[in-house]
């Protein structure tokens, strides 16, 4: 039977915990102070300390501190006198989580399911280390360069604790992946972990995804729904492109992360949550805030941990790995075994992957698909082309010979005849993928599923670029010029 020990100087408090724990089938020790805390842990190590931090001796932070005596005890902040400056203080001390008195049962019950000893975690975590020259990745990420080293160490931090993180890189860099290993190595993972893009819902329907609604509560609730906080109870709640979702919600989504209670829409009664937040985005947060995308107290109750992933042409020496990664998966599916040229690696470590991992999958799987027999060669690999300029097969077609500065020629096996774009040296990345993205959408009469597959991208990055060029009054009907 697992144990617990409360350590607080109020009688009562320690008595209801105390009877609390004890039905959640715990053997359970009270302690009144820090040295009556001390002796307790010598007698029987527990496997959950539930700590006060103002006691008559000292205060709680003084017990967490000593790495000798909790070193193998789960610790919860239980206090009445928490804000979030000690709450993190304390997190990163070590504890686990923490509960706010008056504890509520069901937070209470959350705590006591998780519990894992800090030294298995650890252990873990440390596996995982140890075999990342070996096995090239990271949980689901993968990647031996210095700047994913400096990744993987803080995803090795954040994990066994509940604090929120914000992830921020650009499209494609993998934002959804490290949210996934942080669920996967936290006390959570046996709970759901799920992602929620806050863009690909309608602005109608967001709330009602994110808390559920009741029957009847609008046209069309012909029953019940239960949203996100609900299904991911116990869990991790993933909230990507955060800055899409409309302000008024955002107001809502601070009050939850606040308070630990919601309301379905419709319902007039609020319900308690137990969900770890790990948010993203693709803007810079002060940026969005700047521009009314994010609103500033939502950023800073989210960004308690922030996690900047690099773009992919600053971690060149992961491309091989990564493209063989894919590869590899591509051929188990397939049933048939390629594998890529010295002279296809080379082309691949060379192109700066403006669309990131996501773009370099898709360009594998397209090469694997082109590739005439068992070697992958460069010939269906984008690359960079004379002038500085990028050339690759998946642009519109051909460029006639006198046309200046082509921005993406294709090989000579395209079909002629289809129509292409041109752009003069010196254009902006930004202005190149606008004009590019928008063009494509024209010529497959604005079909997005097929122009997001010639243009190599998801749907969802396309959906999200094509909102940002409307806020800004550019449309596929819009002339395809370089903006002023």
């Amino acid at each position: 039977m697992p144990h617990a020990l409360v350590v607080d100087d109020d009688h009562d408090s320690a008595a209801s915990l105390r009877a609390l724990i004890a039905g959640e089938q715990f053997t359970v020790a009270v302690a009144h102070n820090l040295r009556d805390a001390r002796r307790q842990i010598s007698l029987q190590q527990p496997d959950i300390i539930l700590l006060d931090l103002r006691l008559p001796d000292g205060s709680g932070m003084d017990l967490l501190a000593d790495p000798k005596l909790v070193a193998n005890s789960e610790v919860v902040l239980c206090t009445g006198h928490a804000n979030l400056e000690t709450s993190i203080q304390a997190l990163r001390l070590g504890a686990a989580d923490y509960l706010i008195k008056p504890v509520n049962l069901t937070q209470l019950q959350g705590v006591l399911s998780r519990i894992m000893k800090p030294a298995a975690l650890q252990a873990e975590v440390e596996d995982l280390t140890a075999n990342l020259a070996q096995s090239g990745h990271f949980g689901h990420l993968w990647g031996r360069s210095a700047p994913m080293q400096r990744i993987y160490q803080q995803i090795s931090r954040v994990a066994g604790t509940s604090v929120s993180v914000f992830i921020t890189g650009e499209s494609g860099t993998g934002k959804e992946v490290v949210a996934q290993t942080v669920h996967d190595l936290s006390r959570r993972r046996k709970r759901p972990f799920l992602a929620v893009n806050c863009g690909a819902i309608s602005p109608n329907l967001i709330e009602s995804e994110i808390f559920g609604h009741e029957k009847g509560s609008f046209t069309g609730a012909e029953r019940q729904h239960q949203g996100f906080f609900e299904r991911a109870s116990g869990g991790t709640l993933f909230l990507d492109e955060i800055t899409e979702m409309p302000l008024e919600l955002q107001v809502k989504l601070l009050r939850v992360l606040e308070t630990g209670r919601f309301m379905r829409v419709g319902s007039t009664t609020s319900q308690e949550t137990d969900v770890r937040i790990i948010a993203a985005t693709n803007r810079a947060p002060y940026q969005a805030v700047a521009t009314g995308k994010l609103r500033e107290d939502l950023l800073y109750r989210l960004n308690i941990f922030p996690i900047e992933l690099p773009p992919l042409r600053d971690r060149a020496s992961d491309v091989p790995l990564l493209a063989n990664h894919f590869l590899a998966a591509i051929c188990e599916q397939e049933g048939e075994a390629r594998r890529f040229t010295p002279a296809a690696l080379t082309a691949l470590v060379e192109y700066p992957w403006p669309g990131n991992v996501r773009e370099l999958r898709n360009a594998v799987q397209r090469a694997y698909v082109m590739a005439q027999d068992e070697f992958i060669d460069e010939a269906w690999l984008p690359s960079v082309g004379s002038g500085g300029m990028l050339s690759g097969w998946g642009s519109l077609g051909a460029v006639p010979e006198s046309a200046p500065a082509p921005l993406l020629p294709v090989p000579a096996a395209a079909d002629a005849g289809v129509p292409s774009v041109t752009l003069p040296i010196g254009s902006s990345v930004a202005d190149a993928e606008r004009i590019l993205m928008l063009a494509t959408l024209r010529h497959f009469n604005h079909h997005k599923e097929r122009t997001a597959a010639a243009l190599g991208i998801s749907l969802k990055t396309l959906y999200n670029r094509l909102k940002e060029y409307a806020a800004e009054g550019v449309t596929a009907e819009a002339p395809l010029s370089r903006r002023e």
